[in-house]
């Protein structure tokens, strides 16, 4: 029996699967997460041709993979393969807001958002640009 060639991910997918990863980081994906990954999906124009069914493949991809012991390596090198660059900014703002949807930065995330920060060369002051606006869209009364 012949199985189809793995399909390459897209730029969408790889955006979905840090937003996943992310929000998996603590081992407790929270709703608020969920929803603001579902609402990026539906809104963002990033996403406007992408094919919401591959949010669940992305789901398992991650969660598979987070299952090996150089999981986290094998998604980076996914990223770095499949991600243009112009969209690294973009991943780590999504990175971020996920992670800040849920009102509390654990350290399991503080960590995973320190990494992709490595992984994706994101400059140190845009970075902190970037955390700063999702403190501010997350803030709560």
């Amino acid at each position: 029996m012949t199985y189809p060639a793995p399909q390459p991910l897209t730029q969408q997918d790889c955006l979905v699967a840090l937003m996943i990863a992310i929000s998996a980081s603590d081992t407790n994906i929270r709703t608020a997460e969920l929803v603001k990954i579902q609402s990026a999906v539906n809104n963002l124009p990033v996403f406007a041709d992408y094919d919401i069914d591959r949010v669940n493949l992305m789901s398992q991809t991650v969660f598979d993979l987070f299952e090996q012991e150089d999981g986290l390596d094998a998604l980076f090198g996914l990223i770095r393969d499949n991600l243009p660059e112009r969209l690294f900014e973009t991943a780590y703002a999504l990175s971020c807001d996920v992670a800040a949807a849920d009102g509390t930065l654990r350290e399991p995330e503080l960590r995973l958002l320190e990494e992709i920060r490595y992984e994706l060369n994101i400059d140190r002051l845009h970075a902190a640009a970037i955390e700063r606006g999702s403190r501010a869209r997350h803030m709560r009364a």
